[in-house]
C-alpha cells in the first residue's frame, strides 16, 4: 500500500480514529478530517497522519478539504465515518432539531464529500488501477426499533446512498464499499446520542459479554480495502455475537447449554 492515500472521516474518536490507526499500521498515508483539530494533531503526532479539520455538513468546509487534496496528493480511497445519533424519542416525540441534525451528519455529509472527492478518486483509479469509497452505515439502516426512528431514517437514507452510487458507478474501477456495524461500544456515540448522560450510557452496555470495539471495525475496514483491486464487499454486517440481531442481545456471560448424554 506504498504511496496509496485514505481520507477517514469522523477521525477524532471512536470507529474514525480506529480507523486511521489501521491504516497508518498496513502502510496507508491518511489524511484525517473532523471538527476537532486539537484531537486530530494530537493523532497526527501519534500515527504519523496528516489532519485536516472541517465540518462536513458545510459545504464551504468540503470544497476547501478537496483544495487541500488537491494541493497535497491523490486520494484512493475515501472512509467516511463520520455520523452520529440523537436522542431516543418516540416519532411523535421526535425533536426536529435532532433529526434535522442526524440527516445533515449521516446523510448531506456523505452527499457533499462523495461529490467533492470523486474526481479524486477517478484520477487515482486511472494512475493506479482502482479506488474506494467506503461507507460505515449501521445495523439501524436495516432493522427499525423503538425509539431509534430518527437515526433509522438517517442510516437508511445514507445507506440508499451508497447501494445508488455503486449502481452510478458501474463500469469505473471504483469500489463501493458498505460496512454496518450493530453494538460498538465506544467513547462517545451513546453518550451523544443520551445527552451526555453518562450514566445512561453506559447502561446501553451492561452486562453485553464483548461487545463489538472501534478497533474490531476498523479491522474490517482496512481488510477491505487492502483487499485485491478486482474484489468488492458490498456490504459486511457486522455484530457481537451476544447480539444474534437488531433486537436480539444477550446480557450475561455467553456459554454453551448444557448437552444431555
Amino acid at each position: 500500500m506504498a504511496n496509496r492515500r485514505a481520507v477517514v472521516t469522523g477521525a477524532s474518536s471512536g470507529i474514525g480514529e480506529a480507523v486511521v490507526r489501521a491504516l497508518r499500521a498496513s502502510g496507508w498515508d491518511v489524511v484525517g478530517v473532523a471538527r476537532r483539530a486539537a484531537r486530530l494533531e494530537a493523532l497526527d503526532a501519534e500515527v504519523g497522519s496528516r489532519s485536516y479539520a472541517a465540518d462536513l455538513a458545510s459545504e464551504a468546509d468540503v470544497e476547501a478539504l478537496a483544495a487541500h487534496l488537491e494541493d497535497t496528493g491523490p486520494v484512493h480511497a475515501l472512509v467516511h465515518v463520520a455520523g452520529g445519533a440523537r436522542g431516543t424519542q418516540r416519532v411523535e416525540d421526535g425533536d426536529p432539531d435532532d433529526w434535522r441534525w442526524m440527516f445533515e451528519v449521516n446523510v448531506l455529509s456523505a452527499q457533499l464529500v462523495t461529490s467533492a472527492l470523486l474526481p479524486h478518486l477517478r484520477r487515482a483509479a486511472e494512475a493506479d488501477g482502482h479506488a474506494d469509497a467506503l461507507y460505515v452505515t449501521s445495523t439501524a439502516a436495516q432493522t427499525a426499533y423503538p425509539g431509534g426512528a430518527g437515526y433509522n431514517a438517517a442510516k437508511a437514507g445514507e445507506a440508499m446512498l451508497v447501494h445508488a452510487l455503486r449502481l452510478e458507478l458501474n463500469g469505473e474501477p471504483i469500489r463501493v464499499v458498505e460496512v454496518a456495524p450493530g453494538m460498538v461500544q465506544t467513547e462517545e456515540f451513546s453518550l451523544n446520542r443520551l445527552g451526555g448522560d453518562r450514566a445512561a450510557a453506559e447502561k446501553v452496555y451492561d452486562g453485553v459479554d464483548q461487545p463489538l470495539v472501534a478497533a474490531d471495525v476498523a479491522d474490517v475496514i482496512a481488510y477491505a480495502l487492502n483487499a485485491p483491486g478486482h474484489v468488492n464487499l458490498d456490504l459486511i454486517t457486522m455484530r457481537p455475537v451476544a447480539q444474534s440481531a437488531q433486537h436480539l442481545l444477550a446480557r450475561g456471560p455467553l456459554r454453551p447449554r448444557t448437552v444431555e448424554s
